[in-house]
């Protein structure tokens, strides 16, 4: 069965300010989506991502209608998911303004997709591009992965009512 939708530009009484501040009550981690097209790196930093799929591998990525870097993304058809390490908030920072040489004096590497995989991450994810949906705002992204890795022994960076932080403290490996 369908349910309706009440969009929140039209939902009555609807507060912009108070549904920022409830939903950044929820912690989340933050990654860089990359791309390569025609030798041109582009990257943005994204805290909506998440898997969606085991089989087929999927994971997905929310981004702005606006963004500038998508579009090259977008066209490349793949890209990796940096996964970043406690110690790269001004990595993030750095990847989600507009304009400028964001891959400035950033190690990184190209692997199995040719997107750049960022150095001294949490892990990251490589990936085809599948599918994007509008949803509001935003694009859903959707891609399917091709390849992946961890680093056990970094902790993850987490973002919180506006603020990096970390969850070093009390973390046992697996």
């Amino acid at each position: 069965m369908k349910t309706a939708l009440i969009a929140p530009d039209t939902a009555p009484d609807f507060d912009a300010a108070r549904f920022r501040d409830v939903l950044g009550r929820f912690c989340s981690g933050i990654t860089i989506v990359t791309a390569s097209l025609d030798g041109h790196l582009t990257g943005l930093t994204c805290q909506s991502f998440t898997s969606l799929s085991l089989d087929p591998p999927l994971v997905a990525f929310a981004v702005g209608v606006t963004s500038r870097s998508y579009p090259t993304i977008r066209e490349a058809g793949r890209f990796a998911v940096s996964i970043l390490a406690e110690d790269q908030a001004e990595l993030a920072t750095a990847f989600a303004h507009s304009g400028g040489d964001k891959f400035a004096g950033v190690r990184w590497r190209h692997e199995v997709t040719g997107a750049p995989v960022l150095d001294g991450t949490a892990g990251h994810v490589e990936c085809e591009l599948v599918e994007e949906y509008p949803i509001g705002d935003h694009l859903l992204v959707v891609g399917r992965v091709v390849a992946l890795a961890g680093h056990p022994d970094a902790a993850p960076l987490l973002f919180f009512r506006g603020s990096f932080g970390a969850l070093s403290a009390g973390l046992e490996q697996a």
